[in-house]
């Protein structure tokens, strides 16, 4: 049975992956989520229902347009299937309770902003925003222990982040300081630091992979965003067996 529902919450996450990719693209662009419908943005053939089928779609077509062979970003089935894997290992890590509802909001948001960083380099404040306030609401009835860690998280996340952009002088961006916020909100004080510390990290591999790759300078600006969220994923999943195994270790 728990193998069924697993599927059944990946095919969901497939299909809200889909919805995700629209939402990130759309709203840092001020476009309406629902009008125009879904269609190339090269020939603006409506696509159909074939052309929408996650992950699927992307494989029959080659990744490319059925009408004007333009090629398919990447990201929409990386996200798609991405989202469909988080959405399964949350039921599988958490089961029917309560902090699922917190993984489910906590996750969809990470994916949105992902898909806005990497497409235009911003993550907009409606989508921390829309976020935050049921995020709140969900920590609420699933606290953490003890329950202020959320609030101390919130505020630590934030000034850690604001900090580091006046040290850096603008290096760090104003909506990965306003995202940390929403973070500290959702892990709490010792997993919002093991975030930064995974996301710096991250960050600085996927920089000198895209630099190299593109032949670009040290100064040329690189989402923080994609690395942020797999910081976040990764301590909020696994977070508190790393921090035991690391105090362990040395104390």
């Amino acid at each position: 049975m728990i193998t069924v529902i697993t599927i059944f919450f990946f095919i969901y996450g497939l299909i809200f992956g889909s919805f995700f990719n629209v939402v990130g693209l759309r709203v840092p662009k001020g476009e309406s989520i629902v009008r125009p419908p879904s269609h190339c943005t090269v020939c603006n053939r409506k696509l159909t229902i074939l052309d929408l089928i996650p992950v699927f779609s992307y494989l029959f077509l080659k990744g490319q347009c059925r009408e004007c062979g333009e090629k398919i970003h990447w990201v929409y089935p990386v996200m798609e299937l991405a989202t469909g894997l988080l959405f399964a290992i949350a039921f599988l890590e958490l089961g029917f309770s309560k902090e699922l509802i917190v993984a489910i909001l906590f996750l969809s948001m990470l994916v949105i902003i992902t898909v806005s960083d990497i497409a235009y380099m911003l993550i907009p404040n409606k989508i921390l925003l829309f976020f935050l306030i049921p995020l709140i609401g969900a920590r609420i009835l699933s606290p953490l222990t003890p329950w202020w860690d959320s609030i101390l998280g919130a505020v630590i996340g934030f000034g850690v982040l604001y900090l580091i952009a006046i040290m850096s002088k603008g290096g760090m961006g104003g909506g990965d300081i306003k995202l940390f916020f929403v973070i500290g909100t959702v892990l709490g004080v010792s997993l919002t630091l093991l975030t930064l510390f995974l996301a710096s990290l991250f960050g600085a591999v996927f920089g000198i992979i895209i630099l190299k790759k593109y032949n670009k300078g040290r100064k040329t600006p690189i989402p923080f965003g994609p690395s942020i969220a797999i910081g976040s994923i990764i301590s909020y999943f696994y977070g508190e067996a790393f921090v035991d195994w690391y105090v362990n270790l040395f104390f």
